[in-house]
């Protein structure tokens, strides 16, 4: 079976269900009677900062059926990761490190406490053993990882929610989960028995660092019902003094720049480059590599660690396209000597 045809299906299957869940999943309305709520919350669930913002499941569906005809460019060879057998990263004790395990997965390593962001080790990114295909093995072994203390959730997303791996890690490492609001339950149900929920720009300090919610520009859902029910966000880890910004997934507004005024610099920011194309100019939902370094000025960072590309069967764009355009547009801007473009498996120290 060739890639092509397989991703079809799988892509004529998902315009299916969209269409089916334009029925079955009307938009919340904000409440006009409690003018304490915080902006971003409805009666029943969650919207963006952005006035403008618009990822309606009419416009993606139309979307979908018109990418569906569509011949797509070839995407290439993926990624080849760096072979990493973790002994350096369980014996580190205080060096602070970023290593890319794949997607938006990476574990840092700060002050002597190790964090996954968004972790995912399983062969495909969806429910029930299907959804894209991962092409780039996780770049080091879920045996190897040295003891896991935190786990820090974007949204609830297949491809940054994987059940099997927050059990295991539940099972095997009993991190506490910093999540947003509204996915306590999930975790829980899934095994996790330290679980702190948050609200944008709340806080809690855990093993001597700070963590805070910090807003993003997406959504949430695993379901045709549950679209938007539970909160989104990215992560900001404030330590003394280093700080990282893991922006999870998000498209690109300048009301994140907040974000930096209130928190910034930060020493490293993960920031998503990958799965632009299906809006053209302007993606509602992913930064394009463009939106990505315009997004890490934005944060105040120092140096930015692309993430969210080359691992799945998951975006539209060649394989090299987000790293070669990023880097194209930081060096235009002279900005090229800050940024580490990481394969699978690489770690850097920070």
């Amino acid at each position: 079976m060739s890639y092509r045809s397989s991703s079809s299906r799988h892509r004529l299957g998902v315009v299916t269900l969209l269409l089916l869940a334009l029925v079955a999943a009307p938009a919340a309305l904000a409440d006009p009677r409690n003018l304490e709520r915080p902006s971003h919350h409805l009666v029943k669930g969650f919207r963006n900062l952005d006035p403008s913002y618009d990822y309606t499941l009419v416009g993606r569906t139309a979307g979908l059926l018109r990418r569906a005809v569509e011949r797509r460019p070839e995407r290439g060879s993926p990624p080849v990761l760096v072979p990493n057998d973790g002994a350096a990263l369980r014996a580190n004790g205080s060096e602070p490190t970023v290593t890319w395990v794949g997607h938006a997965t990476l574990l840092v390593q700060l002050e002597g406490v190790n964090i996954l962001t968004d972790p995912i080790w399983s062969a495909r990114a969806g429910p029930f053993g299907i959804g894209p295909k991962r092409l780039v093995p996780p770049g080091i072994r879920f045996a190897d990882l040295p003891p896991i203390h935190v786990v820090l959730i974007s949204h609830d997303h297949y491809d940054h929610l994987d059940a099997r791996t927050v059990e295991e890690l539940a099972r095997v490492h009993h991190p506490r989960f910093f999540v947003p609001l509204g996915l306590g339950a999930w975790l829980t149900a899934h095994g996790a028995q330290d679980v702190v929920e948050l609200d944008w720009w709340q806080r809690r300090t855990y093993r001597g660092l700070t963590f805070v919610a910090t807003p993003a520009q997406h959504g949430s859902g695993r379901t045709l019902t549950d679209q938007n029910l539970r909160l989104w966000s990215s992560w900001a880890v404030l330590g003394h003094p280093r700080r990282f910004f893991f922006a999870g997934d998000t498209g690109y507004t300048p009301a994140l720049a907040d974000i930096g005024r209130e928190l910034g610099p930060f020493d490293v920011a993960a920031i998503p480059i990958g799965g632009y194309t299906a809006f053209g100019a302007h993606h509602p939902n992913h930064v394009s590599p463009e939106e990505g370094l315009r997004l890490f000025e934005d944060v105040r960072g120092r140096l930015l660690v692309p993430m969210h590309w080359g691992t799945f069967a998951l975006n539209l764009e060649p394989f090299r396209e987000p790293p070669e355009r990023l880097l194209a547009e930081a060096a235009r801007r002279g900005l090229a000597s800050h940024v580490a473009v990481l394969r699978q498996g690489q770690s850097i120290h920070w």
